[in-house]
């Protein structure tokens, strides 16, 4: 019956949910090791921080500021609208009786001119009313050298802005001077949604993609940069991530609800080890570099595959797990603690020794 027991035994796996620190590093010190384990310390936090980003460029890019004009330029698509007022009695332009001609709903060509009747075509695009009004004053001075131009314009589809998703009312919306800002943009629009977990707002002009924080954006006012027509707006949620797995409350991707995650802050969004299960010295951040990062001194990782290790038993540990930055796409896992395992073993032989005493009658 013992022998039986004792096959039963080495039958049976141990019953744990995640693996052994010694069981995922094994074969670290090995010449031809896959990948390279660094110990998280106060050093190796500072030599980490410099090396080259993963899972996203490191940064935001995002558009330089400058300063506009009251005035909006005029676009391809606008429609412009014209008087021209002439005081003489008898005048060229006017029909008997009447001063002035109206000329509505006039469209600005893809070339970026217009056809004026009496003058011809006159180069606008990317002028002021008041300029393109005074060239046109010019232009009929030969003909009718007191006239006057009244110009209005509606602004059409190219000099207007898309802002499409994250805010209350996503749509189109004209530029109605040189100044309108990001954030009027948004303001118009209803304001960024509520429901968004660390919103980002993202801008495409010109074939361009650039984004920035929502919360950089409110903060910083050089950020506040002036629309353009053509852009399109988007604001979106951040989708930054990292994965949780082992002994840890939750075991699932976990996206980024701030610039930055510490590896003490992941740990509280995964809801923390679980007592009875995980080994606080077995802390283990698995990160994936690419070939072009690799470096053969501290500036950088020696191999593609690096598992960082944290020991949260110590204070030099906790500190330096509270300096050393998750990067998006790590994987933390949490190890099962090998007092998990060894009490595992001590309940299977209770039970078979159990089993052997009802069998024999003891």
């Amino acid at each position: 019956m013992v022998l039986l027991g004792l096959s039963v035994l080495a039958a049976c796996s141990t019953p744990r949910g995640a693996a052994l620190q010694s069981e995922v590093l094994r074969g670290q010190k090995d010449e031809n090791a896959e990948f390279q384990v660094v110990e998280v310390t106060r050093d190796t936090v500072s030599q980490v921080a410099h090396w080259p980003p993963t899972g996203w460029p490191g940064s935001y890019l995002w558009l330089p500021n400058s300063s506009g004009a009251n005035s909006p330029l005029i676009a391809s698509g606008d429609k412009i609208s014209l008087v021209i007022w002439d005081p003489q009695n008898n005048s060229l332009i006017a029909t008997q009786g009447e001063r002035s001609v109206a000329l509505p709903n006039l469209t600005v060509s893809p070339e970026g001119t217009l056809f004026v009747p009496y003058v011809g075509d006159v180069a606008v695009r990317g002028k002021t009313p008041s300029q393109v009004r005074q060239e046109i004053e010019a232009a009929l001075a030969p003909t009718v050298p007191s006239a006057q131009v009244q110009l209005t314009v509606e602004v059409g589809r190219l000099n207007s802005v898309d802002i499409v998703t994250g805010v209350g009312r996503a749509g189109p919306y004209p530029l109605m001077d040189r100044n309108t800002t990001i954030l009027s943009l948004i303001a118009q629009a209803g304001g960024i949604a509520t429901n968004l977990r660390n919103p980002l707002v993202r801008l495409i002009r010109d074939g361009k993609t650039y984004e920035i924080r929502a919360e950089s954006l409110f903060s910083e006012g050089s950020k506040n940069v002036l629309m353009k027509g053509g852009d399109k707006v988007f604001v979106e949620e951040d989708r930054r991530y990292f994965t949780a797995m082992g002994a840890t409350g939750r075991e699932e991707l976990i996206y980024f609800d701030r610039e930055e995650v510490s590896a003490m802050e992941a740990l509280s969004l995964v809801g923390g080890l679980v007592d009875t299960r995980a080994d606080p010295k077995g802390i283990l951040i698995l990160r994936n570099y690419t070939a072009k990062s690799l470096r053969t001194d501290d500036s950088g990782p020696q191999k593609t595959q690096v598992v960082f290790t944290i020991d949260l038993t110590s204070a030099a540990g906790l500190f330096a797990a509270r300096s050393f930055k998750i990067n998006p796409k790590d994987t933390i896992l949490v190890t099962e603690s090998p007092m998990v395992a060894a009490s595992s073993i001590m309940g299977l032989f209770g039970s078979v020794f159990g089993l052997r005493r009802q069998l024999n009658g003891d």
